[in-house]
């Protein structure tokens, strides 16, 4: 329900060429990461991460098979204010740039180049 209330809209939007992000706001223990990561490997129980990484793959499996796809994942998180890579734990003070179209990115954060929701969920397992 939160997924099609909140995310879904973003999922079209991003695989119409806009850029998107959803990130959780709160306390520490106020079920961010339950909201977004929820149970990776139950498909009643996925939160918001694993259902983009579904629709977006489900969108690129249907389109013409001449087409060729360069999915890149990162996962970092914002606590007190500093950018922690969570693929990579000796980078833990990182910051925001944009690059020459105006797109924001973390420089220096891990990247992972994917091919299915199951390498996704493998990244944020990882994380």
């Amino acid at each position: 329900q939160v997924y099609n209330t909140c995310a879904k809209q973003i999922v079209k939007d991003v695989l119409g060429g806009y850029n998107g992000t959803i990130f959780a706001y709160g306390q520490t223990s106020s079920g961010k990461t339950h909201t977004m990561e929820g149970n990776l490997h139950d498909p009643q129980a996925m939160g918001i991460m694993p259902r983009i990484a579904q629709d977006i793959f489900e969108h690129i499996f249907a389109m013409d098979e001449n087409l060729e796809f360069h999915i890149k994942v990162s996962y970092f998180e914002i606590y007190m204010e500093k950018i922690r890579d969570l693929l990579d734990v000796t980078k833990n003070n990182l910051s925001v740039h944009e690059d020459k179209h105006r797109v924001p990115y973390v420089k220096g954060c891990s990247e992972r180049f994917v091919t299915s929701p199951e390498e996704v969920m493998d990244v944020i397992d990882e994380g």
